[in-house]
């Protein structure tokens, strides 16, 4: 703590080698703040971003020095998680990039280099889970029949205790909810998660989650309209969880977002919790196999429409049987 210093003044990073802004994800004080940078900051200088998401493109764009913008992404609690993905623009210089990942190694972070898109890698394959424990609860799951199966998975939550964790409110506008999501109707009532004692599930004094009557009414009611609900097991929701992560990881790779498969699996196991012992999300769809997922892929495209459209490259590692770790 006694190598921190305050102040309150841009004009004392004028001397600065590297200067990293973490103002919250508004493109426009970023890119403001990135166009104040490049008036202040020494020639030489590294101006990184801890954006989670944002196009670093355009914040560079407000520079006049765009080969010095980098994406320093770190996860949180950033004195605890070990992943950093490290996000070059279109511009950044090598001299940039190398000086990040050497320095994410001297304060003990696992780097990972990645390219600019929606989400980079972590959360762009993130929201393909999101995307399908969402559509699971309005088919016949639970909240908790996901969690626990991705939990005995071995994640060290699922992905609405994860919601809850991070605060449910995150994102949402009370001006602009309209209640068509189990998430809008649980922030609507108040229901933030940890923070407020309830989200999808209830708290207790010491946070320990119990499985609440209300959402299950809530999520039953939500089910009602749809035109039919099923009794969904385990393996199904495994498969309907990771098996788009593992195509996305695919596309992540075609784009060159990724340079190789193991950097998708070290941004997983360090920053999301995958289980170690299944190797990341690219090693787990080797062992499974990829032309299997392939055919799932295919099966569930015709019953359930684009977000299972298989990426070319996967089709093309499985026809030309190719060994995307060498």
């Amino acid at each position: 703590m006694s190598l921190i210093s305050g102040d309150v003044s841009m004009e004392a990073l004028s001397n600065k080698d590297m200067i990293i802004e973490a103002v919250f994800e508004n493109m426009e004080l970023k890119k403001e703040i990135f166009s104040k940078l490049n008036t202040i900051a020494k020639q030489g200088a590294i101006l990184a971003t801890n954006t989670s998401g944002l196009d670093i493109n355009e914040i560079a764009s407000t520079t006049n020095r765009p080969e010095s913008v980098i994406g320093l992404h770190f996860f949180s609690p950033a004195n605890v998680m070990k992943l950093l993905e490290v996000v070059r623009g279109e511009k950044t210089s090598k001299e940039v990039i190398a000086t990040s990942m050497a320095m994410a190694k001297s304060i003990g972070k696992v780097a990972a280099l990645v390219g600019v898109c929606p989400g980079f890698v972590g959360n762009r394959i993130l929201a393909q889970r999101q995307r399908e424990a969402n559509k699971l609860i309005l088919e016949g799951a639970l909240p908790w029949d996901i969690d626990n199966a991705l939990f005995d998975f071995g994640f060290p939550m699922g992905p609405f205790a994860m919601s809850d964790l991070a605060g449910l409110d995150i994102g949402w506008n009370k001006e602009t909810s309209r209640g068509e999501t189990i998430r809008e109707k649980l922030c609507e009532g108040g229901r933030f998660g940890q923070k407020s004692g309830k989200g999808f599930y209830t708290y207790d004094e010491n946070r320990n989650k119990s499985p609440d009557p209300e959402v299950e009414d809530l999520i039953k009611t939500a089910q009602e309209k749809q035109i039919k609900t099923r009794s969904i097991e385990k393996e199904e929701i495994l498969q309907r969880c990771l098996y788009p992560m593992i195509n996305e990881g695919f596309k992540i790779l075609e784009e060159g977002m990724a340079i190789r498969a193991s950097d998708i699996d070290i941004v997983w196991i360090n920053g999301y919790g995958w289980p170690v012992y299944e190797g990341g999300p690219m090693f787990y769809g080797n062992q499974i196999g990829f032309g299997k997922i392939l055919d799932w892929l295919k099966k569930m495209e015709e019953e359930h429409g684009d977000d299972f459209t298989p990426s070319p490259y996967l089709e093309k590692v499985v026809k030309e049987k190719l060994n995307i770790f060498s």
